[in-house]
């Protein structure tokens, strides 16, 4: 595969490089990119997590990288997931957890038994150049800036933390040096973490990334955008001055179930989430059934979108682009409805090998298990 090639299919998609320059420069150098993206176990996946992660890390597959997906127990288990109990999150990490992941790359198309998992608990173990690392970033991180990067775990800046919350953002940072990756990615929300391994990357001494002539190099960092949850803003319509901060606290979120679409929810749940989604005939902004639209149906360049309607009502249209559908719903040419129903038949087509995968008795129980513990919880 050319150079080029390989840089489309890195970059499409994406909310952020950094850079693009510096990766145009290690392509073209020939070099060999290891990915990593790490994830808190702390409940069902949904298509955010599933499906948006999956289809870059499926991009990144088709480059030639070398992908891997990272299990963060002990991150997990700092930031009180799965009531903070190691055990239950280490058991939920390496059973449901992966199923779903791996479920999720096959509704795109991917071959599941290619991706790589990698449990914190097994890479910390005995491992004193992981924590010698995470030592080595401290040392060349001021304590503000990690203050600053709590938002990373989902929260904000300021109030009451216990410590260990300050070694999260460090700890993270390290897990890219210590696995030696050059292209770590994550969604938009973990920016911070990502900016302070480039800061410090050329600093460091014990475990920097090193091109192939031996030179020290920064990671590349991916960022894919977050979609929103299906839910009405709190405040409508936004001002312009919240327009930024309100994006990140409407994005999917797993603790409003009814606000997000789970990679196994079945047909009728799916139905019943898209019907009362939020969606304002002839509005644009913040409308998270046309961000599903252009994050997720059209992805690909050649995408399509068959809308089902009554002739009385304009008869059956086919959209080939997210533009000409945009444009069709900003003029009110295309009814909210008829739109929800056509999201839900793409999204019951594309969620068919993941609801199959869990109807599996052994893997219907590990769900079956997530299921009580989030009640109890």
């Amino acid at each position: 595969m050319d150079v080029q090639k390989k840089f489309d299919l890195i970059t499409r998609n994406t909310e952020e490089v950094l850079t693009e320059k510096d990766l145009k420069i290690l392509l073209d150098a020939g070099h060999h990119f290891k990915h990593y993206i790490g994830f808190e176990i702390s409940g069902k996946i949904h298509l955010g997590t599933g499906i948006m992660c999956m289809n870059k890390i499926k991009d990144f597959m088709d480059a030639g990288v070398d992908v891997s997906i990272f299990l963060a127990d002990w991150h997990s288990w700092i930031n009180d997931k799965l009531g903070g109990d190691m055990e239950t999150i280490k058991r939920v990490g390496v059973g449901y957890f992966k199923e779903g992941m791996k479920a999720s790359l096959e509704c795109l198309g991917g071959n599941p038994d290619k991706l790589k998992f990698v449990l914190g608990s097994e890479l910390y173990h005995n491992n004193d150049d992981f924590w010698a690392t995470m030592i080595e970033i401290s040392k060349n991180t001021t304590l503000a800036r990690i203050k600053r990067s709590i938002t990373i775990m989902g929260r904000k800046e300021g109030g009451s933390l216990d410590f260990a919350k300050l070694l999260y953002p460090p700890m993270q940072v390290a897990d890219i040096f210590i696995q030696g990756v050059s292209l770590p990615h994550a969604g938009s929300d973990q920016r911070k973490a990502q900016v302070i391994a480039r800061e410090v990357a050329l600093k460091l001494k014990l475990k920097p990334l090193m091109d192939e002539e031996g030179n020290k190099i920064k990671p590349i960092a991916v960022h894919h955008p977050l979609i929103l949850g299906l839910g009405k803003p709190p405040i409508w319509p936004i001002p312009k001055d919240q327009v930024q901060e309100l994006w990140s606290s409407l994005k999917m979120s797993k603790s409003k179930p009814d606000t997000c679409i789970f990679i196994h929810d079945s047909p009728k749940e799916i139905k019943r989430k898209i019907k009362n989604a939020f969606c304002p005939e002839g509005e644009i902004e913040f409308n998270p059934i046309l961000d599903w639209v252009k994050r997720l149906i059209f992805r690909e360049k050649k995408s399509e979108l068959l809308i089902e309607r009554p002739e009385k009502f304009g008869g059956d249209i086919t959209y080939y682009s997210y533009d000409e559908l945009e444009k069709a719903f900003l003029e009110k040419q295309l009814h909210p409805m008829d739109l929800k129903n056509a999201v839900v038949n793409k999204l019951i087509a594309l969620l068919e090998p993941a609801r199959k995968h869990f109807e599996k008795p052994k893997i219907k129980k590990m769900l079956e298990e997530l299921d009580n513990l989030i009640i109890t919880r």
